[in-house]
């Protein structure tokens, strides 16, 4: 039995194996007419995957599950394949950004890309956290590659492999150039990748995201006109609901359910945008005082936004430092004026902080929300062990 794989022609998922199986000499039949959503439904198929998510490889010795399982199982059929390195050490430096490619990438970019095309829930503090994440991966990802033209050794890895396809994904989707272009040597080494022969076989020609996707609509269906008298020729535009199909960047998941209404979203609109603050506060490296927090007292909309200070309740327990930071505090900018109900429902340790609002009537407390920003050091009389900003 030749070893068959179920996925469709656009899921970087099963890219992997087809990959893998180019640099092995391995062959793979790819299922023709995949379609997610019906064909992973099916009792052959759910057989395979109980769960119905893909890709799935048939081989003669049964169904293998799990896109980085399907890859090492496909370079393993060929003996002493140098994907896997030549050394014990490249075999664990491979697994190692194999793990770190799905665990940091992979993870991060769908965090940020699944709820803007409506397969998650849209939350702005979860995809604040989201970009941070994956920056803080590319940026550790870039420095290696500052030294290194591929992640492990002088040639294509299978942790290669796995690190193009799930960055391919956050390249088409959301990732502009604006975007990567902090990340150089990340770019270098994706262009390079994409265009080996055995790479561009299978994931043809890409071209980088232009835009942010938009976040998905949340406007409700609009109630149908009452039922009109059915032309003769009602079957041909029943056939034509076939052609429109789904969005297939998210295929392992199951399909959307219908997203609540976004709270924020029936606020007044506010004439502070924070693109324009954030790229103020990323860019000013002099006279931080004068230009950016300036400028972001000059942007600030009281009526759109409140400024919030938390402080953890049980500092005194924070006795030790390199265990844990001492005496956490922070300062958080919420859209309208109070903290969003949905925060406090979908944070799990909000109850560990105490919350005040800031005072902007308060000079004292507008100090200290300068102080914060501009990560002044000593704060409050004491050194700064460390200070992270999510925007």
């Amino acid at each position: 039995m030749a070893l068959v794989l179920h996925a469709s022609s656009s899921n970087k998922n099963g890219f992997k194996a087809l990959i893998a199986a180019e640099y092995s000499g391995v062959k793979i039949e790819h299922v023709k007419d995949f379609q997610m959503g019906v064909s992973n439904k099916t009792p052959e198929f759910l057989k395979m995957n109980p769960i119905g998510k893909v890709p799935v490889l048939e081989t003669p010795d049964g169904p293998i599950f799990e896109s980085n399982a399907i890859a090492r199982y496909v370079t393993r059929l060929k003996a002493d394949n140098p994907l896997y390195g030549t050394s014990l050490i490249d075999y664990g430096h491979i697994e190692q950004w194999i793990d770190f490619a799905t665990a940091e990438i992979d993870v991060s970019i769908g965090r940020w890309l699944f709820p803007r095309i409506g397969t998650a829930a849209y939350l702005p503090p979860a995809e604040e956290a989201a970009i941070a994440a994956l920056k803080r991966a590319l940026a550790a990802l870039n420095t290696h590659l500052a030294s290194n033209t591929y992640l492990v050794g002088h040639g294509v890895t299978l942790a290669d492999i796995i690190m193009t396809c799930n960055l391919s994904l956050g390249f088409k989707a959301i990732m502009t150039k604006s975007f990567t272009s902090e990340f150089p040597h990340v770019e270098r080494y994706f262009w390079t990748m994409v265009n080996q022969p055995e790479f561009h076989k299978i994931l043809g020609d890409l071209k980088q995201a232009e835009s942010v996707p938009p976040v998905a609509s949340k406007k409700p269906a609009q109630p149908k006109e009452s039922a009109k008298p059915k032309p003769k020729d009602e079957p041909k535009k029943e056939a034509k609901k076939e052609d429109v199909k789904p969005k297939e960047v998210a295929e392992e998941e199951e399909a959307p359910k219908p997203k609540p209404k976004n709270p924020l979203d029936l606020l007044p609109p506010s004439k502070m945008i924070l693109d324009e603050w954030k790229r103020l506060y990323s860019n000013t490296k002099t006279n931080f005082r004068e230009v950016a927090i300036k400028g972001f007292w000059d942007m600030f909309d009281a009526e759109g936004y409140s400024l919030w200070f938390c402080d953890y309740k049980y500092n005194d327990e924070n006795a030790v430092s390199f265990v844990t930071l001492n005496k956490v505090k922070g300062l958080w900018l919420f859209r309208g004026k109070e903290i969003p109900q949905f925060v406090l429902d979908e944070c799990y340790d909000m109850e560990l902080y105490e919350w005040t609002k800031v005072d902007l009537s308060d000079e004292a407390q507008k100090e200290r929300v300068n102080q914060m920003i501009e990560d002044a050091e000593p704060f409050e009389g004491e050194a700064l062990l460390d200070a992270k900003c999510f925007k």
